[in-house]
């Protein structure tokens, strides 16, 4: 079986298989949540363990079957969401430039910057999720009936619980603003997270091209991700359709900034005795006192960003003739 055929069943496996987990999701729950999640695995494993061509074939597969099963509009909405990110993501992680292109030495590779893949990340988040809102509607309209259902049931578990009309009102019109923030956050969370198992899975597998990260280190926002964040958080005091926008937008580089943060400390605790204690301490508290740890951790990657190219030593990416790597641009290398 040649590469191109051995590519081509992969990523109709991995299609199929993230169709069927986005289709067992159901009904929004904390296991939809991590179906939907799961559902990103595949694409990102057919991409960084084959080929760029496997990548696409999975998406491809998994946005047919959905639309045969759902709706064409649901898979589109799918795939603009959750797998055309993931093969994207694969496609830039394998990508890598000799280091004696950058003042690197020679024999070694400089590969894609992780803190351009978390741009990426935010970027492709921040642009799904308002593609997702504009074709779904959104605005005080579906959230006013999340919180009517909201309210009713802590009406029912404390009857002494009158918001009252006005009071409903302002929590809609806050929600309406929040939600857009905490979703595209989260899902910058989630995907980083698909992209890192992913990546263990395939070095696992002795299929990897990208030799390991070493997160706590590599793991940094870069300058323009600060830019768009302030962008963003200034265009969500404004009213309206911009607003909406702007939240999602900054929602998702905080989500990238909250990462940066937490692999600071990381990198920080490396080698000190107490660096489990603080670790567990900071994770305990980040699911106790959600979300005031987090917004710790947000500052802390504010003020830490920078650009980072880590070196691999193991010599270039094994050849292959259905996906020739392409060296990312020099203005995606700089310091």
């Amino acid at each position: 079986m040649n590469s191109k055929t051995q590519s081509l069943l992969v990523g109709l496996v991995g299609g199929v298989a993230s169709a069927l987990l986005i289709l067992g999701s159901g009904n929004l729950s904390p296991l939809s949540v991590l179906l939907s999640a799961c559902a990103m695995l595949p694409i990102l494993i057919a991409g960084l363990g084959w080929s760029n061509f496997a990548g696409a074939v999975s998406v491809i597969a998994g946005t047919l079957v959905i639309a045969v099963a759902i709706s064409p509009l649901g898979a589109l909405m799918v795939a603009v969401t959750t797998l055309l990110p993931a093969a994207w993501i694969a496609h830039l992680s394998n990508l890598a430039r000799p280091a004696e292109e950058i003042g690197g030495p020679q024999g070694k590779l400089a590969w894609y910057p992780l803190s351009d893949i978390m741009l990426h990340i935010c970027g492709l988040v921040s642009l799904s999720l308002v593609i997702l809102g504009y074709a779904v509607g959104y605005g005080e309209e579906i959230v006013a009936e999340v919180v009517e259902n909201l309210f009713a049931v802590l009406g029912d578990q404390n009857p002494e619980f009158q918001p009252g009309t006005e009071g409903q009102s302002e929590m809609v019109a806050f929600m309406t603003r929040v939600l857009p923030a905490l979703q595209s956050a989260m899902w910058v969370i989630i995907l980083f997270t698909a992209w890192y198992l992913a990546c263990g899975i395939v070095r696992v597998s002795g299929r990897a091209k990208r030799p390991a990260d070493f997160i706590p280190a590599a793991l940094r926002m870069s300058r323009l991700a600060l830019l768009i964040f302030g962008v963003g958080l200034a265009l969500s005091f404004i009213g309206g359709t911009l607003g909406l926008i702007g939240a999602a937008i900054s929602g998702a580089f905080a989500g990238g900034f909250m990462l940066a943060g937490l692999a600071m400390l990381h990198h920080r605790t490396l080698g000190r005795t107490w660096r489990f204690v603080a670790l567990w301490f900071s994770y305990m508290a980040i699911f106790i006192l959600f979300p005031l740890p987090l917004i710790i951790f947000l500052f802390a990657g504010l003020f830490d960003t920078a650009r980072t190219a880590p070196l691999s030593a193991s010599g270039p990416p094994p050849d292959d003739p259905d996906d020739p790597e392409e060296p990312p641009k020099s203005n995606n290398q700089s310091n």
